[in-house]
């Protein structure tokens, strides 16, 4: 493969705010430390996305001692506090039963005040034994934060090169090219062919190794505009047209800690299989 390097790392905070892009990260074994240990849900307890409030894209979390940071247009910054572990609520992440602590009162008025609509943060205080990763592709004690089915998400510079190409070839490059950000990975990887990460099944980078799990199907997510919220038809249009592998749009691929350790940008990429 090369060169192959990491580009950039992308941690996460809350889930479907805009996160942080650290220099290095810890690889904890449900994913980067504090990538997604947040989330949001309405008053049935289901979790609140982009898919439904794509306006969360511009609301920013970032971590602080003790706890995380929100920020958005038109609001305050707020510090919010991991919750002491006093009792556990029930959400609904897809269908999934998930335990979670309810964060104070004055984040849920922040949120609710954000969205315009009744929510609630709730922190994952043990992600060693809240979730397991989705049983079809997981091993036994493979556990996940609020990500949406594993740890990790891994994409390629050069495939997103690829997919803006073929928007332009198509005809449709009024939306493009597209950023990386639509589609919200933790770690990027430079220095490789296109799509290479498809054959990839064990990967080391820096001090990590990881499990190549499964192939990531896209959703509506991705043609949200991260800047300004707005909604388009690409990259999902495109990768119906040349990337629908399994019945699933495809790009990226999802990775579990097979080893820990620290990622640092510039650490050369090793494909193990």
């Amino acid at each position: 493969m090369g060169n192959a390097e990491l580009q950039s790392i992308h941690v996460h905070p809350v889930k479907a705010l805009r996160g942080t892009a650290p220099r290095e990260a810890v690889v904890e074994p449900w994913g980067l430390a504090g990538d997604r240990r947040w989330v949001l849900i309405d008053d049935g307890g289901k979790v609140v996305t982009q898919r439904r409030q794509p306006r969360l894209a511009l609301a920013a979390a970032e971590l602080v001692p003790g706890g995380v940071r929100l920020s958005g247009p038109g609001t305050e910054p707020l510090d919010v506090l991991v919750p002491e572990p006093a009792g556990t609520v029930t959400l609904d992440i897809f269908g999934t039963k998930v335990e979670g602590v309810l964060a104070g009162e004055s984040a849920h008025a922040w949120c609710s005040s954000y969205l315009g609509e009744d929510v609630r943060l709730v922190h994952m205080d043990d992600p060693a034994t809240r979730r397991p990763v989705a049983p079809d592709h997981a091993l036994p004690g493979e556990t996940v934060s609020f990500a949406d089915a594993f740890p990790l998400l891994l994409t390629t510079a050069a495939s997103l090169d690829a997919l803006n190409s073929l928007i332009a070839e198509d005809g449709l490059a009024a939306e493009g090219p597209l950023p990386m950000n639509r589609f919200r990975p933790n770690v990027v990887v430079a220095g490789t062919s296109p799509w290479a990460e498809d054959g990839w099944r064990r990967i080391a980078v820096g001090e990590a190794e990881f499990r190549v799990a499964r192939m990531c199907g896209r959703c509506v997510v991705t043609t949200t505009d991260q800047d300004t919220a707005e909604r388009g038809k690409e990259p999902l249009r495109t990768l119906g047209r040349h990337r629908r592998i399994g019945g699933r749009l495809i790009f990226g691929q999802h990775l579990v800690p097979l080893s820990p350790g620290t990622v640092r940008i510039g650490d050369p990429v090793r494909v193990l299989e």
